[in-house]
């Protein structure tokens, strides 16, 4: 059986719960539409990790640090963001 929503005059609509549930959607989420020419398609827009961003900008993940190191670093970068005021 179809579900319909209804469009503003704002061009807004609403998104039936029951495929708000289907989707996993709330209020903020994005979803995509893709145009094939033929239908839209509506889907909740990918999530990315920032391993995922990463790797798209620097073509390779990242460098596994330690614990240590990582504390290392952000002590580093205090001191120096300090030092500047």
């Amino acid at each position: 059986m179809p579900i319909h929503s209804r469009l503003t005059a704002q061009g807004q609509i609403s998104v039936p719960a029951r495929i708000r549930r289907k989707l996993g959607v709330g209020p903020g989420s994005v979803l995509e539409w893709d145009d094939d020419g033929e239908r839209v398609v509506v889907r909740r827009a990918g999530r990315f990790t920032s391993e995922d961003i990463h790797r798209s900008v620097f073509q390779r993940p990242p460098k596994s640090r330690t614990l240590a190191e990582l504390k290392e670093g952000v002590r580093r970068d205090v001191k120096r963001r300090r030092a500047r005021d």
